[in-house]
Parts: C-alpha cells; sequence; structure tokens
C-alpha cells in the first residue's frame, strides 16, 4: 500500500497525482492541512511540505522533487514512454519549465495566493490581504502571457511531446482557477493548453476536488471554458 499524505488544492501534491494517475498508480488518500503545522505531521515533514509519500514500512518520501524521482525510479512504466524526455535536449527543457513553474511561479504567485486564501481560512485568520493578492495577480498575468508565448509554436509546454513540465503547471493552474484567479480572456493559447489537459482521464479526480465553504470558480470543472 503507498499513503499518500496531501492537501487538496496543494499544487505540488497535485503534481504527483497527476503523475501517479498517468502512471496508474493508486494512492491510499490521506488529507493533511499543511497550514497548521500539526505535531503529528510535522514528525513525519519537519518543514510542513507536501506532498509526501510513504511505501509500506519504507522512509516517508517528502516534497515534490523527492517523489518525482521516487515515483519515475520505481513506478514509472515500461510498457508505455514516460512523463521525463530521454533525449538529453528535451529533458533539458523540461527541466528548465518545471523548475520554472516549481520555484519562479510558485514563489511570484502561487504561495502567496493560496497562503492568503487558504491558509488563514484554514487558520480561521479572517480576509486575505488585498495588496498581497493585486501583486499576485500582476506577476501571474505576466507568467500567463510567457506561457502563451510558449505554446503558440509548440504543442505542450516543452516542446512536441507532453512531459512533467505540463503536469507541473496544470498543478498549478487548477489550484489558481479553483480559487478563481485566472483571467483566460488574454491568454487564449494557454486556454486551449489547458483544456487538453483538464480533458486526460489522470485529471477527473481533480476536478472532483471540493473544500467546505471554499467552492471552486465557475470554470473550474467547465472543459469548454
Amino acid at each position: 500500500m503507498i499513503r499518500f499524505l496531501h492537501h487538496q488544492l496543494d499544487p505540488s501534491s497535485r503534481l504527483i497525482r497527476l503523475m501517479c494517475a498517468e502512471y496508474s498508480l493508486v494512492l491510499s488518500m490521506e488529507q493533511i492541512s499543511p497550514f497548521k503545522r500539526e505535531a503529528e505531521f510535522t514528525a513525519i515533514s519537519p518543514a510542513a511540505t507536501l506532498p509526501v509519500l510513504i511505501e509500506d514500512d519504507e522512509a516517508p518520501v517528502v516534497g515534490p522533487l523527492a517523489n518525482i524521482h521516487f515515483i519515475e525510479q520505481k513506478h514509472a512504466p515500461a510498457s508505455v514512454a514516460g512523463l521525463i524526455p530521454s533525449e538529453a535536449e528535451a529533458g533539458a527543457e523540461m527541466w528548465r519549465l518545471l523548475e520554472w513553474v516549481l520555484f519562479k511561479l510558485n514563489d511570484e504567485v502561487t504561495r502567496y495566493v493560496v497562503e492568503e486564501k487558504l491558509g488563514k481560512h484554514e487558520r480561521g485568520q479572517g480576509a486575505p490581504e488585498s495588496s498581497v493578492l493585486r501583486a499576485a495577480k500582476a506577476n501571474l498575468a505576466e507568467h500567463l502571457l510567457y506561457f502563451d508565448w510558449l505554446l503558440a509554436s509548440r504543442t505542450w509546454l516543452a516542446g512536441e511531446e507532453m512531459s512533467l513540465a505540463d503536469f507541473a503547471l496544470a498543478a498549478h493552474i487548477s489550484t489558481l482557477d479553483y480559487l478563481g484567479d485566472i483571467n483566460w480572456s488574454s491568454v487564449g493559447e494557454t486556454r486551449d493548453w489547458y483544456a487538453r489537459m483538464k480533458s486526460r482521464p489522470a485529471f477527473r479526480p481533480l476536478l472532483g476536488d471540493r473544500l467546505v465553504g471554499m467552492p471552486a470558480s465557475a470554470t473550474y470543472t467547465d472543459l469548454d471554458f
């Protein structure tokens, strides 16, 4: 059995859920609130980092990069192409954009939106700080324009084959879209790409996620948005 500690709207958790679903890897899901930093959780993940994967009695695998490595090494199917390109140049571009999403997009946009809208909500700390959300939204607009520029000349984010970079970006966008922070009107290429991602079978469980007291945006489950 593979235990998987996650939060429904944590983008890193969503990335690993998508990767596992694409590889037909079944997880036993356990919902965690990293914002509360409860002792039982921080004993496993001292930095309160998600996701955490625990297979049988092995040591916990903590964080998105460790999870990616572990799953790719132990559970990538041999019968189909994996999500990490084997060719050096294609792989380098995939890792560049994966890093962009996991670090640059997260550090400039996602973590602020999640903390203000979700973290404060779960800790009962009141309303989000509007100035923080405005800054994050302005940063998001610049990121989306860059992704739109990339997708105007390639089929998938890192090239002509779908890769882990697509799942990383889709995970972050899905969190932001749930929270109502995506303006799709000026980024048609990204919207079309995301519609293709949302239509994949691996994505369906994410579209069914709901948080009590925090409904999804109108576009969240719509495949024709």
